[in-house]
């Protein structure tokens, strides 16, 4: 547990996340960004080692960032303060940002926010957990990675709002249950629900009746549905993939495992399942897909651009992406674009994705009281709708659904129904300190299996094996 956070920065600052929830771009609202983000990024780089040291008195820091200020009267705002909330939201989402920082600035006199567009998840992990390290440089708000909560709550980096949420009587019942489930660790809310996205299958519409196909919902039945929406070159090669599957990020296969089910973390919490029966049966049947030249796993540099572009050109029958990419695909699609849900097996269970906001425990508590104001804000009912609206990320509250602009949505963007009708059924994803490293062992093995001519076996032997060190050593 005490090394966590410093894995976590060491990860962050050796991978670079690929991906519609996240990637780069430069500007995002407020005063300045450009400076800003260069001083995060270079605290970052200056305190890695700061962060190890950090990382080892998690113990000392989890207990000062759980305890309540002492008196309500702590919360309040009561002199003029500049604040500083980091996200990753890109040039696409900058007006947006601007708009919504705008309006609330407008709307009190006290609080002045600036937005600071730092980067890709991974990069405000790795300046997050360095600037938390050498204890300054902290913005007052921060989005969070939603599986990053686990290893920030072990290391005392977020604050607990729970005393936040009881003195302004915040209503949280609002959110969808996974929603809110997932903003929680050990039974204490260090986080809310921002940018929240799910797994989704875009398929070509236009397509799919001309082939009187549908995406399947369970995975056993993708060998008949690739074989149908597969076509080939007369040179055998492939032409039209029925599917690709993002093999630079799990959470785009992980639940083709788990609705089969497997535990990717089993219940000691130090072992994985991949390596059963029936873990190494899905892995064959993927590679099996791949060889036959029905699915394309995308993987390395640009795949998620070079995978879009497949899709877009009708070079694959669907991609396996995030539903905060629709407007995008279908912006540029000429063909009508639909949403399916990913197969299942017993469960059709999907994860929750995109970003949670979260306010550093290290900060003095004006600066505190002043975030959790724009925290409220940036999740409240008033806004909720815009962001899903303008973003293509998921309505967080449930009463948003039922108000004049919540139904609107839905007669605008009519796929996002099969989304909605299961958000009961989006859960968070494992919450354990070794999560992040683990995944990358996957993925990275995953890639290779597909791609190269490899025994599976061996190496899904060589695969738990490292991970099983990595779960029991967090």
């Amino acid at each position: 547990m005490k090394k966590a956070l410093a894995i976590l920065l060491t990860g962050a600052m050796a991978v670079t996340l690929l991906g519609g929830c996240s990637g780069g771009g430069s500007t995002g609202g407020g005063k300045t960004t450009t400076a800003a983000a260069t001083a995060a990024a270079t605290t970052a780089a200056a305190t890695t080692a700061a962060a190890t040291t950090a990382a080892a008195a998690s113990s000392d820091t989890t207990a000062a960032a759980t305890e309540a200020p002492a008196a309500s009267s702590q919360y309040a705002v009561t002199e003029p303060i500049t604040i500083q909330w980091w996200h990753a939201l890109e040039d696409q989402y900058s007006q947006t940002v601007v708009d919504v920082v705008d309006e609330f600035n407008k709307s009190q006199d006290l609080i002045t926010v600036e937005a600071v567009y730092i980067g890709n998840y991974s990069a405000v992990n790795e300046a997050l957990v360095a600037a938390h390290a050498a204890g300054t440089g902290l913005p007052a708000i921060t989005v969070a990675n939603g599986p990053n909560l686990a290893t920030y709550a072990e290391g005392g980096l977020p604050e607990n709002l729970e005393p936040y949420i009881a003195d302004s009587g915040y209503d949280v019942d609002d959110f969808a249950k996974g929603m809110i489930d997932a903003c929680t660790y050990q039974g204490t809310r260090f986080a809310l629900p921002f940018l929240i996205s799910t797994q989704t299958v875009y398929y070509n519409k236009d397509l799919a009746k001309e082939l009187n196909v549908t995406v399947p919902e369970k995975f056993e039945d993708m060998d008949a549905f690739l074989e149908a929406t597969t076509e080939f070159n007369a040179d055998g090669t492939t032409k039209r993939y029925g599917a690709i599957i993002p093999g630079w990020d799990n959470n785009y296969f992980e639940t083709l495992f788990q609705n089969q089910g497997l535990k990717l973390v089993n219940d000691d919490q130090i072992s994985t399942d991949l390596g059963s029966e029936k873990g190494i049966e899905i892995v064959k049947k993927i590679k099996e897909w791949c060889e036959k030249g029905y699915i394309y796993w995308a993987s390395g540099t640009n795949a998620s651009s070079i995978m879009r572009q497949h899709f877009i050109d009708k070079e694959a029958f669907s991609v396996f992406h995030t539903t905060s990419l629709y407007d995008t695909y279908v912006d540029r699609c000429d063909f009508e674009v639909g949403m399916a849900w990913l197969p299942g097996g017993d469960t059709k269970n999907q994860e929750i994705g995109g970003s949670l906001l979260i306010i550093p425990s290290k900060n003095d508590q004006a600066t505190k009281n002043a975030a959790w104001q724009f925290l409220m804000f940036l999740c409240g009912k008033d806004v909720n709708m815009k962001w899903a609206d303008e973003t293509g990320y998921l309505p967080t509250r449930n009463s948003v659904l039922k108000t004049d602009e919540g139904v609107e949505f839905l007669e605008r963007k009519p796929e996002f129904e099969n989304i909605f009708k299961n958000l009961d059924i989006i859960y968070p994803k494992i919450q354990h300190p070794g999560w992040s490293q683990m995944t990358s062992i996957w993925k990275s093995y995953m890639s290779e299996i597909m791609i190269e001519d490899v025994d599976i076996e061996s190496k899904i032997e060589d695969m738990v094996e490292e991970i099983n060190e990595v779960l029991e050593d967090s």
